[in-house]
């Protein structure tokens, strides 16, 4: 066969890879009836107790069906910068945000325009799909210890430290907050103090907040805290992806200064072309100030119960829980002795999975090296986003009967190697 065309170095991210190994060991897609996805990153796309409806359907006229403009829909531009001024007391204008096809396209985009002497730091524990980014753009960049010592929760003038940088380095932390995978979260002071870094001369930040509204402060944003933001170099991501339940449509944006915007619409005008007036359209609506009010505390009270039970029946079974106060996943630390991978395996005999904490660890190789051996083997991330509350004793029942027999066999095993 001819030989492509196209790079051999762009392997699944990670989760993907197990998807695509649960599917070849139980034969159906995850995410298919009598499937468990708890490696999955994805909210319940039906109504929340106490949350708003979510839209069947959205207008669309003759003039929607022009080429979209290259920075964003105007109204939807409008939007955003509303939701971002009315609860978080921020001034921004529509021309401080550019829309995107979701959320990564826009963190793939800002990447890919980097300068070169801009050196990225990354926490070692993050969402697995930066380390694919940051390779496929060729970006600078060096990771931030996350370990059991710092609580995987560096401070943050670790991302900011300039050891053995010459004075034309600039520096650029990329930090999902709440964290995926590890939900811990920046907010109120030491939020404000990692936004300061942020904006002195050197420095910036690419601020992923996927997961804005699952916290218990309803919302939580570095634009309440930026300064100056169209005399700085702070990025701010948002999407419709999680706390607005919508994945499907696509939508997502970059909130930064008017020349950094220019720039992104730029990139657009000739690598992007705009994003769908349906989608943009369809995001208008999920973020009218009622019924995002409404969306806040839904969102917060639901997967706040979530995370506390499931955390909860976690520390009974013998793991350790690392998992801060944000997000939908729980950190988790396996018994000695057993590791993520050997726990995949015997989970996708029962129609589940998890994702493994060595695809989250940055510092792996790209490629597989099978020399490899990260710190983060025995830990794993467990998603509570898309489960529904009446399968709890079901999930807890199925990890717990492959944790024992796990337990089983290593006894076994160990009676056997003593004769």
């Amino acid at each position: 066969m001819r030989a492509s065309f196209l790079s051999d170095d762009c392997p699944p991210m990670g989760i993907y890879e197990t998807l695509y190994a649960f599917r070849d060991s139980f034969g159906a897609f995850m995410g298919s009836p009598g499937t468990h996805p708890w490696s999955q990153g994805f909210p319940l796309t039906t109504p929340l107790p106490g949350g708003p409806e979510l839209p069947a359907s959205v207008d669309v006229t003759w003039e929607d069906r022009f080429y979209p403009k290259a920075w964003g829909h105007p109204r939807l531009r409008e939007a955003i910068a509303a939701h971002y001024n009315g609860f978080y007391g921020s001034r921004i204008a529509p021309e401080n945000v550019m829309v995107f096809a979701g959320g990564r396209p826009g963190i793939h985009t800002v990447l890919a325009l980097l300068k070169k002497h801009v050196e990225v730091r990354i926490g070692n524990v993050e969402w697995p799909a930066y380390l694919d980014i940051l390779t496929q753009t060729g970006t600078a960049w060096r990771v931030v210890p996350f370990t059991k010592e710092n609580g995987f929760h560096p401070p943050n003038a670790a991302y900011f430290d300039r050891t053995g940088l010459n004075a034309k380095t600039h520096l650029l932390p990329v930090i999902s907050n709440p964290g995926n995978p590890t939900g811990h979260t920046r907010a109120g002071a030491e939020l404000e103090e990692l936004i300061a870094l942020a904006e002195q001369p050197q420095n910036g930040i690419l601020l992923d907040e996927a997961y804005e509204m699952f916290h218990e402060s309803r919302g939580v944003s570095g634009i309440r805290y930026v300064r100056n933001l169209d005399d700085s170099n702070v990025f701010l991501a948002g999407a419709c992806t999680k706390g607005l339940q919508c994945p499907g449509i696509r939508i997502g944006w970059i909130v930064a200064s008017r020349k950094n915007i220019e720039t992104l619409s730029n990139f657009s005008s000739f690598g992007m072309g705009g994003v769908s007036h349906p989608s943009q359209l369809y995001a208008v609506e999920l973020l009218a100030a009622k019924r995002v009010a409404q969306a806040r505390e839904a969102v917060a009270r639901h997967y706040g119960m979530q995370r506390e039970r499931y955390g909860r029946a976690f520390a009974a079974m013998g793991l350790k829980v690392h998992t801060g106060d944000g997000g939908f996943y729980h950190w988790l630390e396996l018994p000695a002795g057993l590791e993520a991978d050997e726990l995949n395996r015997r989970l996708f005999r029962h129609g589940a999975a998890i994702l493994k904490g060595f695809d989250c660890d940055m510092a792996r190789p790209h490629a597989k090296d099978p020399s490899y051996r990260s710190p983060y083997a025995s830990f794993f991330r467990f998603s509570f986003g898309p489960l529904l509350p009446e399968t709890f004793a079901s999930d807890v029942a199925l990890l717990q009967r492959v944790l024992d027999e796990y337990r089983a066999d290593a006894a076994k095993a160990a009676a056997g190697a003593n004769g």
